[in-house]
């Protein structure tokens, strides 16, 4: 009988690479799924972070936003590829029916090659996309942190609101009693005046 060991090794080997070829994509998605929540999270604590800030830091803030999307959009595409090659499919077990376990074996690694191949394809334009949605992420991210510090040191000073009491007295009319009302009046510093 044929010693047949060595298909045997590369079938089994050549399968396997495929599943992890699969296993890497599929992780790559989840971690691309967290990357776009975490993202589309931090995006609305950004902006709500900078409302009343100096026009040019509102300006600024634009960069960092428009790379947020831009990495949205890139992990997204990734999630939009056509499903990997895994292999044999159902179908082709009829064909392989009435083969000898020397074709099936030399079979299975022509398939497990062509499905590695074409694989390799959409994972290195989803590796791609995905480090540049990473790279433009952490980009951003370190960009709005930096604005936000410099925010934070920068601040508009408000000039405080003074409130001062006025009390009016209305005029006696007609046996009614002497009213006093006080009336709030808040006032700014151009209509501030001493007492």
């Amino acid at each position: 009988m044929e010693d047949l060991r060595d298909l045997e090794f590369f079938a089994t080997n050549s399968k396997e690479i495929v599943e992890k070829q699969v296993d890497s994509y599929r992780q790559q998605h989840s971690y691309a799924g967290t990357i776009i929540g975490v993202t589309a999270l931090f995006i609305p604590f950004f902006l709500s972070s900078l409302i009343g800030t100096f026009i040019v830091i509102q300006f600024i803030s634009i960069i960092p936003i428009a790379l947020f999307i831009w990495a949205i959009l890139l992990m997204l595409s990734i999630f939009m590829t056509k499903p990997l090659d895994q292999s044999y499919n159902v179908e082709k077990y009829q064909v392989l029916i009435n083969k000898s376990y020397k074709e099936i074996l030399l079979s299975e690694i022509e398939a497990n090659t062509n499905s590695y191949n074409k694989n390799k394809i959409i994972t290195e334009k989803g590796n791609k996309n995905y480090v540049t949605a990473v790279r433009l992420t952490t980009i951003a991210l370190l960009f709005s942190i930096l604005l936000l510090f410099t925010n934070q040191f920068f601040k508009i000073e408000k000039i405080p609101t003074k409130v001062q009491v006025v009390n009016i007295k209305t005029p006696i009319h007609n046996n009614s009693i002497n009213d006093s009302t006080q009336v709030l009046q808040i006032a700014t510093p151009n209509n501030l005046k001493p007492h």
